[in-house]
């Protein structure tokens, strides 16, 4: 407690935010025209390679699980050997 009240307050206080040395370009505008023109793609998609390569991982992860999820379905129903 005492090392709480040696702490003078100044030191406790958060400092003021930096000023802005540039300003900030609003992108908002530029993204929303990108994702709402209509070029017969989804939405998850627009983004280009990335968001592809990315959609079709998931997919084939997803694929695989659930593949190996009815292969240790059907390992599990069959009787053991004796």
């Amino acid at each position: 407690m005492r090392v709480l009240r040696a702490v003078p307050l100044g030191l406790l206080r958060s400092p003021p935010p930096p000023p802005t040395l540039r300003r900030i370009h609003n992108r908002v505008p530029e993204h929303q025209k990108h994702f709402q023109e209509d070029n017969g793609l989804p939405v998850h998609l627009k983004g280009g390679a990335m968001d592809s390569a990315l959609y079709h991982l998931t997919t084939l992860i997803c694929t695989a699980g659930t593949c190996y999820s009815l292969w240790a379905l059907a390992q599990a129903s069959r009787p053991k050997k004796p």
